[in-house]
């Protein structure tokens, strides 16, 4: 069994010579240099120091660790050195590009990043943009059970069947399994589902399902789509929602673009 396991090395005699101007950027910040180690994806690494441990961590565990970010203009945009703190997070809820290079290191070692833009943050409006480079230092991991394989993509997923209905607003919907309840949520209400979401291309962007755990959340606090579909649901039905992208996301950069599609099960509400 993999354990957190506590490394407190260097770690905070970095954090006390870091300047108010952050950490200096790497000499070979600008690109990976011939003793990095490449990935199909373009994922280039460099191990800066060798770890203790033997296993590494898998997508769906939780990892803790210090790392620092630069552009490869050698402007750093973050730091857990410099916040005096280390990061835990669940290694799957990240970008790619640290999904898959955490995925290489064991406990105690400290790896160098050159992650590409689309194993990153897609030149988004707001993040930082091209490729990015992470000193990283694996503290501990904490093994989590493998969550559920993904639901299988709907064949109905490029448009609303026949048999489904619609609401005024254009919602699309069909029952897929019936409830055993007669009371439907208000918009005030505040309910517990779980959930998967596709574009019309098949493309899964969610899902409580594969995180095994179901998720709770005002009605008022979701996109329009979701605060009229669910009021619709009875406790313990499944349903299947075509949700056009004015009641969605109405294109927003760097959400799910277009009409999405969502499997939902009413597990309660209040």
């Amino acid at each position: 069994m993999k354990v957190i396991i506590a490394v407190v090395v260097a770690v905070f005699s970095l954090a006390s010579i870091v300047s108010s101007q952050g950490i200096p950027a790497p000499p070979d910040v600008a690109a990976p240099p011939d003793d990095a180690t490449c990935t199909e994806t373009k994922l280039c690494t460099k191990i800066l120091s060798p770890g203790t441990g033997t296993e590494h961590p898998d997508p769906w565990d939780t990892v803790t660790v210090h790392y620092s970010g630069w552009t490869i203009d050698g402007t750093m945009f973050d730091s857990s050195v410099t916040r005096g703190k280390p990061s835990t997070f669940p290694l799957n809820r990240v970008i790619p590009g640290w999904t898959e290079g955490v995925g290489l290191m064991v406990v105690g070692e400290k790896r160098r990043f050159w992650i590409p833009s689309e194993l990153a943050y897609k030149n988004q409006p707001g993040r930082p943009a091209g490729t990015l480079v992470f000193d990283v230092e694996l503290l501990g991991i904490e093994d989590k059970p493998k969550p559920p394989d993904p639901p299988p993509v709907p064949d109905d997923v490029a448009e609303p069947p026949a048999d489904a209905q619609t609401t005024k607003s254009g919602i699309a919907w069909k029952i897929l399994r019936p409830g055993v309840g007669a009371e439907h949520p208000k918009k005030s209400s505040t309910v517990t589902v779980h959930y998967t979401g596709w574009t019309t291309d098949g493309k899964m962007f969610d899902s409580s399902v594969v995180r095994g755990e179901p998720v709770s959340f005002p009605l008022t606090r979701v996109i329009p789509g979701w605060t009229e579909g669910v009021q619709l649901m009875v406790v313990g039905e499944k349903r299947r929602l075509w949700i056009p992208e004015k009641l969605a996301y109405k294109g927003a950069a760097g959400a799910p673009q277009g009409m999405l599609v969502f499997d939902v099960e009413l597990l309660s509400f209040e």
